[in-house]
Parts: structure tokens; C-alpha cells; sequence
């Protein structure tokens, strides 16, 4: 079949494709959601059709398409005040409602059902075809079945060129996922696929709706689906697609420690160059309608980058959000990773941090002891000890090849460029000690992770931590532990004190305040660690 392709969208063509769809033809068709794959809804063989095409699981309804209001009388039986109002509110744009079906819509537009969706969409053409075709249009996403839906005519082209009758080029889609589909048929109105009219848009109409299961969730064996995009797996690429919920920190950890050859990730803007395997981004992390708008198209080239496997950011599930979200589920087959929780402990020296790290290992926590991997980087013949040897003298070892630390302290902290020149020796190799020391003894039984580290706010570990624990004590008492603890002299340990930055610097970089000092008790601060 020659595909015709309608790039001036001029009344001649519009008529052209009008008539294709009159006669049982199949035409892609540009929406404000994404392109449709229209046949004429009251066709049976044209229906049929359509599913051929895609390769569409047969069980799978369709949305009936008009172009005004008086379009849907012929196709339900009951068109209640509730309808009309969302009608009133929504129409034309991105809302499907589904409603008691009348016997002219075949059963190959809504298979083992007694209903039927429709919607008017808000796209010029889409509702010009419809009027001068003068019949309603049954139209499913005009892709190949389960891959990403098309929100360009180039999408619709690259996978249906040759099975088609036409493709109508209207352009980029505006919303960039499916619509939102409602039922009425219910005691109490139902969402049953998010889109890019939202629950509280639908409440401020109906008031209370339920939200079904399947959103979020899989549809059980043996229910028939009642809207399009609840039973299978959809919007996919060629690679194997994982959301992974949590921060960025916790993403970058995951790849860090499981990215193989061909992976790839899928972001939010300004976080490309934190990952280090390619990505690509789909939106602001806070502007849900740009993740929308650009999410299949970005899951498309994938295949063009011939990825494997896919980390996909987690966005938020709320308004337009679920309807990305619920689309990323689809095509994850519902593979969802929650990464392990890694928090940075730190605190002025006295606060008490040890001691907390100790309590948070009793509750269950790994801990990632930094003085331990300070020193494990620097042990004899280390390649970090032989570059602190290049850089400050080979006099800050002794004669066995061991670091003399005094002599290293002397020399590194005598200016602020030598100290910068240590940390960039000695930090990223502190940095891939602690994530070996993680991936190789984390286990399902713990909770989570904490990196004990003082310096952690200078260091580049701090930017694979979930959040920032800070330990907190008045000088005073911290002067008191050092004095117990180390045996210094007060001069001493109070130039010790002197040497770190002030309390409001660790505060303002707090994500969990811990205070160990009275009246608080310990156990009670890390009561919900």
C-alpha cells in the first residue's frame, strides 16, 4: 500500500482524507493528545482494520471521535447531567468519557463491553476531517502496538508507512500523551487513564472521583479492559525500559553501581551532565505539562540511539504527573526500582557523631566509616600515596614507603591551593572506596546507607547522599567530649574546635538536625531513621 502523505493540511486534502475515511480507508490524524489512527466508527471492517495495522490486541477499545456535541446522541443510550457539565467544561480538548453504549457502535470498537469512549478533541483538523467526513471517527494511537505513541507525523510514518491509507501532518501534538478517560457508566464517576485534564479538574466539576487500581497497578487476569492503555504493556521502546523513584543522588548511585553497556537514562532538564551514561531529558523536574508534552518523543529515540536498557527519573504523580507517570509504568511493565536511602553523617568535631553512627548501625544501617577509607586510599604503594609523593615531596613518607601524616598536614594545609590539590588526590579515590565498600556489602537486610564522614560538605561523596545528617552540641560541651575523649589540652582541642567552620554552616546544609545535648534525647532524635 502507498502511503499518501498530507503535508499542506488545504481544504483539497483535507476533503481527500475525508473521503478515504468515508470509504473504509485508514487515515493518521492529528490530535492535541497525539496523532489517531481514524476509521469510520460505524465501519466494522474499517474498525477491524485499524487493529491489523498496529498489531493491536483485539480486546483493546477504542475512543469514538466527533467534532461537536450532537455527534454522541446516536452513540449512547444516556448522556446524564454529569457528562454534560464535563461536556460544558472540558469540550473540545483532552477528556474521554465513557458512557453507555447504543447499537450502532460496533462491537469491534469497544470488544466484551457496554460502553463506549468518546471525545471531541480541540484540534482544528482533527475535528474538520471529522465534520466532513460526517461520521465519527474510532481512533487509537496511530503507532505500531505497544511502542511509543506519535506526537509527530513523522512518528505515525516510521511505523506504519505502507499499511495505511494517509497521514494527515497537522504537526506537533500540544499535550503529548493520551487523553484522560473518565467513565460514568459507575455509581461513582471512575478515572480510569490520567491525562492532561487532572483528578482535581474532574473533582472541581463532579466532585468526589475514584481513582482505579489499575493507574497505578496492573489490571487483573481476566478483566476486560474499559478503556484503551489499561491491560497491556504500552509507549515502550526496543530497550528494556525501569523507573527509579527517589532523588537524584540515589538515581546517580544506581547507575554508579549497575550501568552496564548500552544502558541509558531518561532525565529531567539540567541533570544530563550528573549522569554518567548518556541521557537524554523529557522536562523541567517542576513543569509537569513539558514532561508530558515531550515524553514520547524522547522514548522514540531511544531506538534511534539502539539503547538496551533505560533508568527513567521517577516525576512527580501528581496532577498532569500521573498521567506521565502512569505512561512510564505501562511502558516498564511495571518494573519500579526504590533505590537504597544513602545519608551523609556529619557534625562539628564533639557533637557526638560516632556515637550516632553507631546507634544508626544497631537500627540497621550500613555504615560507611570516612576515616576508614581516608586511610585505606593512602595505605603503602596506593597509587593515591604516589601521587601525594609527586605532588608534596617524597619526604612526607618515611623510610618503609608509609605516610608520615604530620608531614603531609604541614604541607597541604599551609595554603588554600596545596589544600585543594590533596582534596583533588585524595577525595575521588575516598569517593570509589566508599561506593566499592557499599556495593560489596549492602544487603537486602539493611535499611539503608550512612556515609560517616567530618569533611563530607567538601568531598564529592556528598553527591551520591539521599540527605544530610547533622549532629549538633553547644561548644562547650563539645570542648568537654574532646578533652575526655583525646586527652588534649583545652588550648589545644579548642584550636581544634577553631579549625572547622561554625555551627550555622553545618545547619544550613542539614536535611535532619540531630541535637545530642540535654534536654534531647538521642534515641528520640533518630526515632524515624
Amino acid at each position: 500500500m502507498n502511503t499518501k502523505f498530507y503535508k499542506k493540511c488545504d481544504a483539497s486534502e483535507l476533503t481527500e482524507a475525508a473521503e478515504t475515511l468515508k470509504n473504509g480507508g485508514l487515515v493518521a490524524i492529528p490530535t492535541e493528545t497525539v496523532y489517531g489512527l481514524a476509521a469510520n466508527a460505524y465501519n466494522r471492517d474499517a474498525v477491524s482494520k485499524v487493529f491489523e495495522a498496529k498489531g493491536r490486541p483485539t480486546d483493546n477499545p477504542m475512543i469514538v471521535h466527533i467534532s461537536k456535541l450532537e455527534e454522541i446522541y446516536p452513540l449512547v443510550t444516556d448522556f446524564p447531567e454529569k457528562a454534560k457539565a464535563l461536556a460544558e467544561a472540558f469540550w473540545p480538548g483532552p477528556l474521554t468519557m465513557i458512557l453507555p453504549k447504543s447499537d450502532l457502535v460496533p462491537r469491534e470498537v469497544a470488544p466484551k463491553l457496554e460502553t463506549v469512549a468518546v471525545r471531541m478533541p480541540s484540534h482544528p483538523i482533527a475535528r474538520k476531517i471529522i465534520e466532513l467526513a460526517g461520521i465519527p471517527l474510532a481512533a487509537p494511537s496511530a503507532n505500531s502496538s505497544g511502542s511509543p505513541s506519535p506526537t509527530t507525523a513523522q512518528h505515525v510514518l516510521n511505523d506504519l508507512d505502507g499499511k495505511i491509507d494517509a497521514i494527515v501532518d497537522g504537526g506537533e501534538c500540544d499535550v503529548g500523551i493520551e487523553s484522560t478517560v473518565i467513565t460514568l457508566a459507575t455509581e461513582v464517576p471512575r478515572l480510569l487513564r490520567p491525562g492532561g485534564i487532572t483528578v482535581d479538574q474532574l473533582e472541581s466539576v463532579l466532585g468526589h472521583v475514584d481513582v482505579d487500581p489499575a493507574v497505578v497497578s496492573e489490571l487483573e487476569d481476566g478483566v476486560a479492559p474499559a478503556s484503551p492503555g489499561m491491560k497491556y504493556k504500552h509507549y515502550s521502546p526496543k530497550a528494556e525500559v525501569y523507573i527509579v523513584e527517589g532523588s537524584l543522588e540515589s538515581f546517580k548511585f544506581l547507575i554508579d553501581s549497575e550501568a552496564q553497556e548500552g544502558d541509558m537514562a531518561l532525565c529531567f532538564n539540567g541533570e544530563e551532565n550528573d549522569i554518567p551514561i548518556p541521557s537524554l531529558s523529557f522536562g523541567d523536574e517542576d513543569n509537569l505539562e513539558s514532561q508530558a508534552h515531550l515524553l514520547f518523543a524522547q522514548l522514540r529515540k531511544f531506538d534511534e540511539l539502539k539503547a538496551k536498557r533505560v533508568f527513567v527519573r521517577a516525576p512527580s504523580s501528581d496532577g498532569v504527573g500521573l498521567g506521565v507517570y502512569n505512561r512510564l509504568l505501562r511502558a516498564a511493565a511495571f518494573k519500579v526500582i526504590k533505590p537504597t536511602v544513602i545519608y551523609g553523617l556529619t557534625g562539628q568535631t564533639g557533637a557526638g557523631k560516632s556515637t550516632v553512627g553507631q546507634m544508626l548501625s544497631e537500627k540497621g544501617y550500613l555504615i560507611v566509616d570516612g576515616d576508614v577509607a581516608a586511610r585505606a586510599v593512602v595505605e603503602k604503594g596506593s597509587p593515591v600515596l604516589e601521587e601525594l609523593s609527586e605532588a608534596f615531596g617524597s619526604d612526607i613518607l618515611d623510610r618503609n614507603g608509609e605516610l608520615i601524616r604530620s608531614a603531609l598536614a604541614k604541607k597541604a594545609f599551609a595554603t588554600e591551593e596545596a589544600r585543594q590539590k590533596l582534596n583533588s588526590i585524595t577525595h575521588p579515590a575516598v569517593t570509589k572506596w566508599s561506593i566499592d565498600f557499599i556495593k560489596e556489602n549492602l544487603n537486602e537486610n539493611h535499611k539503608g546507607v550512612v556515609i560517616d564522614a567530618a569533611a563530607i560538605f567538601d568531598s564529592d561523596i556528598q553527591r551520591y547522599c539521599t540527605k544530610m545528617i547533622v549532629v549538633t552540641a553547644p561548644e562547650e560541651e563539645r570542648l568537654a567530649r574532646i578533652l575526655s575523649r583525646d586527652g588534649l589540652s583545652r588550648e589545644a582541642a579548642m584550636l581544634r574546635i577553631k579549625a572547622q567552620k561554625d555551627e550555622q554552616y553545618y545547619k544550613e546544609r542539614a536535611d535532619i538536625l540531630v541535637r545530642n545535648f540535654a534536654p534531647y534525647d538521642l534515641s528520640q532524635e533518630l526515632e524515624l531513621l
